[in-house]
């Protein structure tokens, strides 16, 4: 079968097309042919080598796979069947990465049933869904009335504005630019503002009637950190789910401190907290897919690339030049 490979560590170059030999099944186990892969930023943590979950050298990155359940092992794979379509995610294996390749074997009890109303293509973008569900739901804070997000062009963020407006959460969403506004609106964003040409302040109070926001949801970190704590009400989380701009230059604490006046919080959270609560992490997956399967949620149309094309779709994944979900089709 066709896979990506590294070899080495690096940039989109190192993404090696070609072939490798399909190994048997064990007991429990199921092959799965794929028909879509998705593309994500832990990818490019693999294609470096410093994902903290860095599968073994030689490497086949990618997280998400949908496809259809082509040999079962035998009948320990429960309810599992030839001709399912189902979808893969490595959160649910024991090691991270392996869904770059034409097939892939899994254990049956780690596949997630896909109905015939969810598209392959869709399906891979509902890890989206399941951590915007675990950040709403599930990272140890009370669920807010109201919230702020930044990057709400961003396939997460779209994410947590689509279950927000299903769950009656005021969800408020920041962008650098019209291009990206318009996106999140047309995703269903209903108070996106432009952080370059607009007071996000003013705009978070003026939409939450002067109490501002119970959670702000802030995957940068950076010098900028702290000043997320100026749109937060009272008892308010400032939640910290990726450091894409590095850590804080600031003393956070005596950042807190100056807003006594409203008792903030700071928190935490990666989705692999629940790694040791793996029946939480499963029904916010089955969730989504009953959500996107009865159209209450709906990705954005999805960037494609071949397989053989994993190189170019990286090239776009680094440049951040691109609205909606990278697919790779084999």
């Amino acid at each position: 079968m066709k896979a990506i490979q590294i070899f080495a560590f690096g940039g989109p170059e190192v993404l090696k097309y070609g072939e490798i030999a399909p190994r048997s099944l064990q007991a429990g186990e199921v092959r799965v042919r794929a028909e879509a892969i998705g593309v994500g930023k832990p990818d490019v943590l693999v294609r470096k080598g410093i994902y903290r979950w860095q599968p073994a050298m030689p490497a086949i990155p990618g997280n998400e796979l949908s496809g259809v359940v082509i040999e079962v092992a035998d009948n320990d794979c429960g309810d599992v069947k030839l001709g399912d379509r189902v979808l893969v995610s490595s959160r649910e294996l024991t090691q991270r990465g392996g869904c770059y390749a034409e097939e892939i074997i899994v254990p049956a009890q780690s596949l997630f049933h896909l109905p015939d109303s969810v598209s392959f293509v869709d399906a891979v973008a509902l890890p989206n869904y399941q951590l915007a569900g675990a950040l709403l739901y599930e990272s140890g804070i009370k669920t807010p009335k109201s919230l702020l997000i930044h990057g709400a062009a961003g396939g997460v963020a779209i994410a947590v504005l689509q279950l927000a407006e299903l769950d009656g959460i005021t969800a408020i969403g920041t962008v650098s630019t019209q291009e990206k506004r318009m996106f999140s609106e047309a995703a269903g964003g209903k108070f996106i503002f432009n952080r370059n040409t607009e007071d996000i302040q003013k705009c978070v109070f003026e939409v939450t009637s002067g109490s501002g926001v119970d959670l702000v949801l802030d995957h940068v970190g950076g010098a900028q950190f702290s000043h997320n704590m100026n749109y937060l009400a009272t008892f308010g989380v400032l939640l910290s789910y990726n450091i894409m701009g590095g850590l804080p230059d600031d003393n956070l604490l005596g950042a807190m401190r100056s807003f006594g006046s409203i008792s903030p919080a700071v928190r935490c959270f990666t989705i692999h907290t629940l790694d040791s609560f793996p029946e939480v992490r499963r029904a916010l997956m089955i969730r989504a897919i009953e959500l996107a399967a009865n159209k209450k949620i709906s990705p954005p149309a999805a960037n494609i690339f071949q397989l053989s094309s994993a190189v170019e779709a990286h090239e776009l994944l680094d440049s951040g030049n691109f609205l909606g979900k990278i697919v790779l089709i084999p």
